[in-house]
């Protein structure tokens, strides 16, 4: 049965899927719980959710440079750029995977940054390994910057360059 998609900028009523959805991604998605959720929703710069009907499918958050957050991700980015589109987490609910959900989520956040001339940041782990989504950002053009490890885990660092008008 086709989906009937909307993509909209997500509410605080939206946080209690948001934490099912980003639960089902585990361990990629770095576990949080309600309160956490809420702050990142609040300081995000770009929240999206995808939407058949009422229901929330997937979601994206992204922050820009030097907001208070405590991932040392987010800080490795910080330290070394000025302007960026940041990608926290990028999830989709179990039973809508691989129906393109995420990277209609992604255009919409690629056209957020091209029209802001930014870049867009991200990270997998590798730590435990997330081959799935190393290859889904490697598809969206994303390059990869280097490894950070962390001890108790380890990520790819990723960065899709802003385009140039040629392109």
């Amino acid at each position: 049965m086709p989906l009937s998609p909307m993509i909209r900028n997500l509410l605080d009523d939206d946080l209690q899927m948001m934490l099912q959805i980003n639960e089902q991604g585990l361990p990629g998605t770095g576990r949080v719980n309600m309160a956490e959720m809420a702050k990142l929703l609040s300081m995000s710069q770009l929240s999206l959710g995808w939407f058949d009907n009422d229901i929330l499918c997937g979601f994206v958050i992204c922050l820009s440079p030097n907001v208070e957050y405590g991932s040392l991700n987010y800080a490795w980015f910080n330290e070394r750029y000025q302007e960026f589109v940041y990608v926290d987490r990028v999830a989709v609910a179990n039973g809508y995977r691989s129906r393109g959900i995420g990277s209609e989520l992604y255009a919409s956040v690629f056209e957020f940054a091209s029209k802001q001339n930014l870049p867009v940041t991200a990270e997998v782990s590798l730590n435990p390994p997330n081959p799935g989504s190393d290859r889904f950002h490697q598809r969206h053009g994303f390059l990869e910057l280097t490894t950070v490890d962390h001890g108790d885990k380890a990520v790819t660092m990723y960065i899709k360059p802003i385009k140039d008008s040629d392109d």
